[in-house]
């Protein structure tokens, strides 16, 4: 479990932040340490009756400091959800 927690943002001791609700959509941001910096990442989660169906985003971008990087995902994924809704989840 340990690397998945590092390949999507989880490792480190930092506890994960709590999700940011947008349109019904749940956000999570998972910036990816690397080095110094930050890759973009974030996890969106829906409810579609019984079933929680997730979309891991993780983008090129990168940016320095977590708390920019956190902000920057949440950013992001707010942008995807707007332009493709729950086809994010195909």
């Amino acid at each position: 479990m340990s690397l998945l927690k590092k390949l999507f943002g989880g490792g480190g001791g930092a506890s994960e932040p709590e999700p940011v609700i947008y349109n019904n959509y749940r956000i999570t941001p998972t910036p990816i340490q690397e080095g110094n910096d930050f890759r973009v990442s974030a996890r969106v989660e829906k409810d579609f009756g019984e079933e929680t169906k997730v979309h891991t985003l993780i983008r090129a971008d990168t940016v320095s400091g977590l708390e920019s990087a956190q902000e920057v995902s949440i950013d992001k994924a707010k942008q995807v959800i707007d332009a493709l809704g729950d086809r994010l989840f195909d």
